[in-house]
């Protein structure tokens, strides 16, 4: 497929451009896709009736390690869709009076987390572990990104180290 652009100048010359549409796919490793979300209700009720917890400023995480499911008795096309790692982040509407601000943290820290995932997913595909992971905001100042990401990124660590310790005490 084609798409014609027109590009007009200054000095009122038009020029028509022919561009050839590229599909261009997200490198799967940066997505957040919709299984990786935590949405079930029941998962999250679970999560934080048997789950623990960690405190790093300004979040206070939940996490819940599982065995991985096996997916050998699944039906061949839903065996790619049980995921070792889902993530969900929360605002206290107490803080944070309007739902732009709440929304706001939400969309910074899940992008924060998109993109230094990667590792903590590897660990878990290779240790055949499950993590579902729950990000609380608890300050009351608006972060800014960099605050966010750095934050984000000290607590994967964290929880790489506490999957390597349990998986070394399970051994």
């Amino acid at each position: 497929m084609n798409h014609i652009i027109a590009l007009e100048f200054h000095f009122g010359a038009i020029f028509l451009l022919s561009i050839k549409s590229v599909n261009l796919r997200v490198a799967k490793q940066f997505t957040l896709g919709k299984n990786e979300r935590l949405k079930s209700r029941k998962l999250i009720e679970q999560l934080f009736a048997e789950g623990k917890n960690i405190s790093v400023s300004p979040f206070r995480i939940y996490y819940l390690i599982n065995k991985t499911i096996s997916t050998q008795n699944s039906p061949p096309d839903r065996r790619e869709e049980i995921f070792s790692l889902r993530f969900g982040a929360g605002v206290s509407a107490k803080n944070f009076k309007k739902a732009v601000d709440r929304n706001r943290i939400k969309r910074l820290t899940r992008e924060a987390y998109r993109l230094q995932k990667k590792e903590l997913q590897e660990i878990l595909k290779q240790k055949k572990l499950e993590l579902t992971i729950f990000f609380i905001y608890t300050s009351k100042e608006l972060p800014d990104f960099n605050r966010v990401k750095e934050k984000v990124n000290v607590i994967l660590g964290t929880l790489t180290r506490i999957i390597n310790e349990n998986n070394s005490s399970n051994s």
